[in-house]
């Protein structure tokens, strides 16, 4: 097993709600997504770690709603964006094709952070890829500490769903733990995504991935 690989599982733990990912959309994403990264798909599948805190996801399955949300946020070539993470509470990594342009975008806040990229070489494209499995931890993808309180109390998370604050914090929810809820991932992403325009954090994201 690669390094990059053995280091993410030692910090994450073992996978959960495993989908494999059929070979349509490894043909469908080669040459837009990193060659190593449709390697992890294949070796992987589409899977949860940290007990669920963190998400590889099928792209196409967000196609629609992040499109609702970049077309308004004045981010150039929008289309060009694939969802390829999410975190339990609906932080979502966006790659662009080609170039290695990262995207992330807090649902809850309704907020993005990018870092724009030349295009860059096939090599590069996947050191970028070891970067952002080998960055990974757990506390990077909690909300305010919440995640593990969230999971005694409301259960593991299965594949299509998220903890999701109800009534949502743009809506003037509070962002309690009594106020989270077990919802349907596609679902309330695409509630919070009419909410409010995507605006930029106005600061480099910590976590592009290069580290």
């Amino acid at each position: 097993m690669n390094d990059y690989l053995s280091l993410f599982f030692k910090k994450m733990g073992p996978e959960i709600g495993r989908r494999e990912v059929p070979a349509s959309s490894i043909e469908k994403y080669k040459n837009q997504l990193p060659d190593l990264l449709l390697e992890f798909w294949k070796a992987n599948g589409w899977s949860g770690y940290g007990d669920g805190i963190f998400w590889t996801v099928n792209p196409a399955e967000y196609e629609s709603i992040v499109q609702t949300w970049l077309d308004e946020s004045g981010i150039l070539d929008p289309d060009t964006y694939h969802v390829v993470a999410r975190s339990a509470f609906g932080d979502l990594y966006l790659w662009q094709s080609q170039t290695g342009s990262s995207l992330s975008i807090d649902a809850i806040y309704s907020r993005y952070s990018l870092v724009a990229k030349p295009p860059l070489t096939n090599t590069q494209l996947d050191t970028k890829v070891k970067a952002f499995f080998l960055t990974r931890e757990r506390d990077t993808d909690d909300f305010d500490d919440l995640f593990v309180s969230a999971q005694k109390t409301l259960g593991t998370l299965q594949p299509d769903e998220m903890y999701g604050f109800v009534p949502a914090v743009a809506l003037g929810g509070p962002g309690s733990l009594n106020t989270l809820e077990k919802v349907k991932t596609l679902e309330h992403l695409t509630f919070l995504s009419q909410l409010n325009p995507l605006t930029d954090w106005g600061f480099p994201d910590l976590n592009d991935f290069d580290g």
